[in-house]
């Protein structure tokens, strides 16, 4: 079980990166692509974060236990 909540905790980082990616690339280039993306997406990666750390929790509380 807690090789899954491992899985998640890896693919829920790389989400969290590949939103700051995101949004860091939309800031960099400016303009209208900065309005549309660059609040989006740094919102995504708190989201994406906070979803990371609950897994993380989840992971050690289960290896803790087990």
């Amino acid at each position: 079980m807690s090789t899954v909540f491992f899985v998640f905790l890896v693919l829920a980082m790389a989400a969290t990166v590949g939103a700051l990616v995101w949004g860091l690339i939309a800031m960099a280039r400016g303009g209208e692509f900065n309005a549309k993306w660059s609040n989006k997406m740094m919102q995504y990666r708190v989201l994406l974060q906070a979803a990371a750390l609950l897994v993380f929790a989840l992971l050690l509380s289960l290896t803790k236990a087990g």
